[in-house]
């Protein structure tokens, strides 16, 4: 079964965020490390459980991928067939909420 892929409001911010402070040194290099973030992520939907568990959370509903140095943590909803994006962060940073 193949899931649905979306991005919270948190993580879109993040993303922005993230082009931002790039940018301001190389906006091309910007551009490159967004499109490597999306595309750590494209074949979720087709294989939700192989991000890891966050050992921070410890709850198999809640799994990331890492693109260093970031951490795309995201959230599968078995039931209704959804995986959301939920943050997208600096490793360095510590833990965001959820």
């Amino acid at each position: 079964m193949a899931y649905r892929l979306t991005w919270s409001p948190a993580a879109r911010f993040d993303l922005r965020e993230i082009f931002s402070y790039i940018s301001e040194d190389d906006p091309a290099a910007a551009g490159r490390f967004i499109r490597s973030l999306l595309a750590a992520v494209e074949r979720l939907p087709s294989f939700p459980e192989s991000g890891r568990i966050v050992p921070e959370f410890a709850d198999f509903t809640i799994r990331e991928v890492i693109r260093r140095p970031c951490r795309i943590v995201y959230r599968m909803e078995v039931d209704s067939g959804k995986i959301e994006i939920v943050r997208v962060w600096h490793a360095a940073r510590g833990i965001p909420k959820l």
